[in-house]
C-alpha cells in the first residue's frame, strides 16, 4: 500500500507530470517508481499542461518560434510521461508560485491558459460599449469628411449617404446604452 501511495504522488494533480515538484527527486530512491512513470499513458490534461509550459518558455524566449512549434507538435502526438518529460528537460523547472495548474474539465482554463488576476475581477460591462461608440464616431466623421470634401469640390449638394452609416449603427448602440445592461434581479 505505501508503494502505490507513493505511485499516486508520483503522478502529481490529476495525473499531470510535476516536473518541479520534489517526487521526482524520491523516484530516484524508490526502484522501478520512475521507469513505471515514463511508461504510464499520458492524459489530455497533462498535454496541455506542457503545452502551458512550453507556451511559458516561449514568451521568456527560451524557445523560438520553430522549436515551440515542434515540440508542441509532439507534445500533443505524446503517448506517455515519459514522452512528455522529454520535451521539458532542458528547461528550467516551473518555480512553485508560477501558478500553472493543468487544466481540468471542470474548471476551464481562460483564453491565455494561464490564470491571470485580471480575469477574476469583473470586467467593465460598459467598456465594450465605450470602444463601440469611439468606432461609430471614427467611422461616421472619416464618412461625413469624404461626403463634405466631395460636396464641396463637386460644388453640388451631394445626397447625405453618411446618414445609411451613422443611422442604423448609431440606432443600435443608442438602445444598447439605453436598454442593453439591464440585468434581472437575482432570486438569491
Amino acid at each position: 500500500m505505501g508503494h502505490r501511495a507513493r505511485t499516486a504522488t508520483a503522478m502529481g494533480h490529476n495525473g499531470a507530470p510535476h516536473v518541479d515538484s520534489k517526487v521526482g527527486q524520491a523516484h530516484e530512491r524508490v526502484p522501478g517508481v520512475s521507469s513505471r512513470r515514463d511508461q504510464l499513458r499520458a492524459a489530455d490534461v497533462d498535454r496541455k499542461y506542457v503545452a502551458d509550459l512550453l507556451k511559458r518558455a516561449l514568451d521568456e524566449g527560451r524557445l523560438d518560434l520553430g522549436e515551440y512549434d515542434e515540440r508542441l507538435q509532439q507534445t500533443y502526438a505524446a503517448r506517455t510521461y515519459g514522452d512528455l518529460d522529454k520535451l521539458l528537460t532542458d528547461l528550467p523547472k516551473p518555480p512553485r508560485n508560477a501558478h500553472l495548474m493543468p487544466s481540468t474539465a471542470s474548471t476551464p482554463l481562460p483564453r491565455s491558459g494561464f490564470a491571470s488576476s485580471s480575469e477574476s475581477k469583473p470586467a467593465n460591462d460598459w467598456n465594450w460599449l465605450r470602444h463601440a461608440w469611439r468606432a461609430w464616431f471614427i467611422a461616421v466623421g472619416i464618412n461625413v469628411v469624404i461626403w463634405l470634401i466631395v460636396s464641396v469640390t463637386t460644388m453640388d449638394f451631394i445626397y447625405p449617404w453618411p446618414l445609411w452609416v451613422a443611422g442604423p449603427w448609431g440606432v443600435v448602440l443608442l438602445g444598447l446604452t439605453l436598454f442593453g445592461n439591464q440585468t434581472k434581479p437575482s432570486a438569491d
